[in-house]
């Protein structure tokens, strides 16, 4: 806004002008907007033919996403930007797929520095493009058709900026090392042949920023690797080192595998990491030594033929690891924390690290445990966040004292039979599928979300809740425990907003004398069998209710602020007391009772029933619904909208 001020008449907008004559001959930069009309584009190309010395064609996109519509390509003359002569910068998306509409204008733009074409469907670039010399920034990101560049790129010394990210490339072009002045380089493509090889990268010196490295396979040997020169861009940040991903029945040099992957060593400075599917048994020492002391962020990804991690623990910056799919590591021993072999003073493992996924690993058993004389010196000191996923045969054990662990998620580690760590200040709790783990403290009172599954961890939860109330709790769900338990006192936390109750039979439900104002979500499923009749009236902000597999409730008396209720598989199920007059959405699955329900005067037309054959719904209802449903569309949440309009058609 500012420079379109102070730069009046040299500042254009094709969607501000109506009539392309009284855009203002001295115009020299012209922007457009994006629309898929054949009006605005003729409002382009009008403008174009007068604005003749334009030096910038910039496309505006009001979209919030961002994103370009499918099949949103206008037909482009071929001869739209040989009137624009004097370009400087290009930001376009109007070209379609077809190559010549660029072919026969774009090497005629001799003065080009910036070119955008990001977000099209172009499939090839035309050789001409090789001509732009001095063309100095060039985007294609999300070019997915785009295949490959031009053969002479080396001809555009004057590349400054080139990013490829999100394209189809399957290479790179050859003598890439030629761009001496390239600054920022998203991806590089390694090529099957010495000129288009990661050598090429060697001489690109003055790379800033990230850079992504693929088909790494494709290096033949540690010579090759060393010639890129990783070591000595030093302008560097982050690093992405990716192998295609490979067959079990593929077989694989280790020792060159490994030899490759040490001589692209990075440099010291460098703070983020990601090394995904390297092909090798075990990583070079390079990889966690301490002399990488800016490093806050590391990823070893799909490295499956990994049998042993790096030492990583003497990383003094890590903030972030995530460790997924190593599928022949069995443990994780001593050597993670420390042994780096750098000879140093060794410092307190994982000093720094914050967040920390460990995912996807079917063979580990067992993670090794630090031993240490005082809690002062248990690694992982700042430990925010934990999540362990998809360990099927992880045992233990888990580190003993988390002292700043807030989230601890664990799914899919149907094995795990040790205890917990102590984190005296943890908020967040889900474990999920049935395991054996157990708790040696559980800290209630700090403790605001909690999804625990199985006896032993059901079983500690409410024997620990008769010692301490958990005065802070939000969210409890509790699934797969066969005993007889209750809440304490007979009622539930003060501050709980959601209750679920999965396969637990025999829990006993507190049927609340007092009321309870926090309640607004409660779900049982096959849970609390000795309710047969289920009073609600004691939690007045309830507003989701869903009840499913109870075989003996026979009534229901629901609170009166319930907006939605979901019913399935209770067959004995004869009435609902006091339906609630503001009830949005109701949902009825194998139950008889239906058919009765739709009579109830505080059933509303939009309310929905599944499982309900429509003979048995009244044909007056349905009439009345259908008329009455077009009135109130737009009041209906999405998903009622969607059912109703199936049970109706």
């Amino acid at each position: 806004m500012v420079a379109t001020f102070y730069g009046g008449k040299f500042f254009s907008r094709t969607f501000e002008v109506k009539n392309a004559a009284k855009h203002d001959v001295k115009t020299r930069h012209l922007s457009c907007a994006r629309k898929n009309d054949d009006d605005s584009f003729m409002k382009i190309m009008e403008a174009c033919k007068r604005l003749k010395h334009v030096r910038t064609l910039l496309q505006l996109n009001f979209r919030k996403d961002g994103g370009i519509p499918e099949g949103d390509s206008v037909a482009v003359p071929s001869d739209l930007l040989e009137q624009l002569k004097c370009l400087r910068v290009l930001s376009f998306k109007f070209f379609p797929d077809d190559e010549n509409l660029l072919h026969h204008s774009i090497g005629e733009l001799i003065h080009l520095r910036y070119l955008d074409l990001s977000d099209t469907s172009i499939v090839t670039l035309p050789e001409s493009l090789s001509c732009l010399y001095n063309l100095q920034t060039l985007k294609l990101t999300y070019c997915k058709k785009l295949k490959k560049l031009p053969s002479k790129m080396q001809n555009l010394v004057n590349l400054r900026h080139l990013d490829v990210s999100e394209t189809g490339l399957e290479e790179m072009p050859k003598k890439m090392s030629e761009l001496k002045d390239l600054q920022f380089l998203s991806s590089y493509i390694v090529g099957k042949h010495e000129e288009n090889g990661v050598g090429e990268l060697g001489e690109l010196a003055h790379l800033h920023g990230s850079l992504w490295i693929e088909k790494l396979e494709n290096v033949k040997n540690s010579g090759e690797a060393s010639n890129a020169r990783m070591d000595e861009k030093i302008h560097l940040n982050t690093l992405y080192l990716w192998w295609s991903t490979f067959e079990e029945s593929e077989v694989c040099d280790s020792q060159s595998e490994k030899d490759v992957l040490d001589k692209l060593r990075p440099h010291k400075d460098l703070k983020k990491l990601s090394i995904s599917c390297y092909r090798g048994t075990m990583f070079p020492d390079w990889v966690g030594q301490s002399l990488y002391h800016n490093m806050t962020w590391l990823e070893l990804r799909g490295c499956r033929n990994c049998w042993v991690l790096p030492s990583l623990g003497q990383l003094p910056s890590l903030k972030r690891l995530l460790i997924s799919g190593l599928d022949k590591l069995k443990k994780i021993g001593g050597s993670f924390y420390k042994g780096d072999g750098t000879h140093q003073h060794q410092e307190t493992p994982f000093r720094s690290l914050k967040f920390f996924i460990i995912q996807r690993m079917p063979c580990w058993e067992e993670w090794e445990s630090y031993e240490c004389d005082d809690d002062k010196d248990a690694p992982f000191p700042q430990l925010d966040e934990l999540h362990i996923l998809q360990c099927p045969k992880l045992r233990g054990d888990l580190p003993t004292f988390l002292p700043s662990l807030k989230s601890l998620f664990i799914y899919e580690c149907k094995e795990l039979g040790c205890y917990l760590p102590r984190a005296p200040i943890l908020r967040k709790l889900i474990i999920r599928d049935k395991q054996e783990a157990r708790m040696r403290e559980l800290p209630l009172s700090m403790l605001e979300t909690l999804v625990i599954n199985g006896e032993q961890l059901v079983d500690s939860l409410f024997e620990a809740m008769t010692h301490t109330q958990p005065t802070s709790l939000i969210e409890l769900d509790i699934s797969e425990c066969s005993s007889a338990i209750s809440f304490p006192e007979d009622s539930l936390p003060p501050s709980l907003e959601y209750l679920g109750i999965f396969n637990c039979k025999n829990v006993e439900f507190p049927m609340h004398h007092q009321q309870h104002h926090s309640l607004q979500r409660l779900e049982f499923v096959n849970s609390c069998d000795s309710l047969t009749s289920f009073a609600l009236p004691a939690f007045p902000n309830l507003k989701y209710l869903r009840i499913a597999r109870r075989e003996k409730l026979t009534s229901l008396e629901v609170s009166q602020s319930l907006r939605e209720l979901s019913i399935s598989d209770c067959p004995k199920l004869e009435n609902i007391i006091r339906l609630p007059a503001c009830l949005w959405e109701l949902k009825i699955r194998e139950s008889t009772f239906a058919p009765c329900l739709v009579l109830h005067p505080n059933v509303r037309p939009f309310v929905t029933f599944l499982g309900v054959a429509p003979a048995c719904l009244p044909v007056p209802f349905v009439g009345f619904a259908t008329n009455k449903l077009k009135r109130s569309w737009s009041k209906l949440n999405l998903e009622s909208r969607g059912t109703w309009s199936r049970m109706i058609s």
